[in-house]
């Protein structure tokens, strides 16, 4: 009797910390060696019994087996799990340490998860938060892998400095027209400023990556109808430019420029710059995103009806592409060559598409990142920081003034669009003003 009393008593200890009860009897066999063996048998048994109830009572069936409500070991919590049409089993929590509360919510969930997949809704639902991270993480990603455009990064800060604090709590399915009208009052406020188009332009593509990515994951059905951020902004200003006689006063000024310059270090840098400006003027290529890592192996020549051009592979915003530089680049690229001490002894045409070496670069493989400063001692030096609308040049302001000459030119748009690497709509937006005043000598 006495073996049976503790037996009793550590059966409640154990059903209060879940300890094995068949460990327990084999204990209570050792300790109790003298006592009636049969009776600690009956005991082991008794403790199986226990446990097999117990065990069961974890585990309830509904909805004729496909709704099933159980509990983990060592968790209060009830789970649940049920098949969908598609066979498919969904597990979720009840969050509920009642029985019939778990079984009641169990149903709930099950009863909405099954309507949700009738209506072609994704069964799991994320809030915006969750899956704006997921979008962040992707476009690291692709930034890190080197396959990611420039225009990432800006996506990544739209997304956590403003999505994430409007809409972080909300359920992308659920965002309406007046939430997307409320949140572009709310971000203008926090801008202090209205937008331009191009600044909307690259919220709503941010915004879009991120109903991508849930319909990507299922998160989202693609049958479910999100609000589009406008695109409709003022235009900004056009980017300062130079003129066919500033750029003729420019290259008058090199020479003069680089003579000035006080050390050896100081020369190489300005006769690098004076290069490299001519590279951004003969082929169009983007300052900084393109042109910072251009090696003598994507530089190559390209011959069609019997005439050679330079071809360069560059890749940057809108991915890789090939471009045709003018005549003139060729004399620049061999300059570049002679000033590089490890290659000068080499014919040009043989490091052409071979060479890993940097064409801009002020030491072996370390490439020159940044130009701006020399560029802007350049600007002052030639008294041409500004355009005539007052505006501060910068070296972008080559890349449009490439865009610009070949206008005028009577280059086609379609052709320019393709050299550029940019959208013809971009083209027409930015240079619209390329009107009969602009090309009268055309056209007259």
């Amino acid at each position: 009797m006495q073996c049976q009393q503790i037996a009793q008593h550590r059966c409640t200890a154990v059903k209060q910390t879940q300890v094995d009860y068949a460990q327990l009897a084999q204990q209570l066999l050792s300790a109790d060696r003298n006592n009636n063996r049969q009776e600690i048998t009956a005991l082991v048994q008794t403790f199986a019994d226990v446990v097999a109830r117990t065990a069961v009572a974890q585990i309830h069936y509904l909805r004729d087996g496909e709704l099933v409500v159980y509990r983990r070991e060592r968790s209060r919590v009830w789970q649940c799990r049920f098949k969908l049409y598609s066979n498919a089993w969904y597990r979720v929590s009840t969050r509920k340490t009642d029985l019939e509360y778990a079984k009641q919510h169990a149903g709930e969930l099950y009863d909405e998860a099954r309507y949700r997949e009738r209506l072609g809704i994704a069964v799991t639902q994320r809030k915006f938060s969750e899956i704006a991270r997921a979008t962040v993480d992707e476009l690291n990603k692709d930034l890190a892998a080197g396959t990611g455009k420039k225009i990432y990064a800006d996506y990544i800060g739209i997304i956590n400095k403003y999505f994430v604090p409007f809409f972080g709590e909300r359920y992308l399915q659920n965002i309406k027209h007046a939430d997307v009208a409320e949140f572009e009052r709310w971000r203008n406020e926090r801008m202090g400023k209205k937008p331009k188009s191009s600044t909307l332009m690259n919220f709503a593509s941010a915004f879009n990556r991120v109903v991508q990515t849930a319909v990507t994951r299922a998160w989202i059905s693609e049958r479910v109808a999100i609000p589009k951020l406008s695109r409709k902004g003022e235009r900004g200003q056009t980017r300062p430019a130079f003129s066919a006689e500033d750029i003729e006063r420019l290259r008058g000024k090199y020479s003069a420029f680089v003579a000035q310059a006080k050390t050896a270090t100081e020369t190489a840098r300005r006769e690098l710059l004076c290069d490299y400006v001519e590279v951004l003027l003969l082929t169009g290529m983007r300052h900084g995103t393109e042109s910072k890592n251009i090696q003598w192996r994507h530089c190559e020549w390209h011959t069609a009806d019997g005439v050679r051009y330079m071809r360069i592979y560059v890749s940057g915003k809108t991915g890789p592409r090939y471009l045709i530089g003018k005549h003139e680049l060729a004399a620049v690229l061999q300059r570049r060559h002679q000033a590089q001490t490890v290659l000068r002894e080499c014919e040009f045409d043989s490091i052409l598409g071979r060479e890993n070496q940097y064409v801009f670069e002020m030491q072996k493989d370390l490439p020159v990142r940044f130009f701006n400063d020399t560029f802007s001692k350049l600007l002052k030096f030639s008294k041409l920081t500004e355009d005539r609308a007052g505006q501060s040049r910068t070296l972008y302001s080559l890349r449009h003034t490439y865009a610009t000459q070949a206008l005028l030119s009577g280059t086609d748009i379609h052709t320019l669009a393709k050299q550029m690497g940019t959208s013809v709509r971009m083209l027409e937006l930015h240079y619209s003003k390329l009107t009969a005043t602009m090309a009268a000598e055309r056209l007259a």
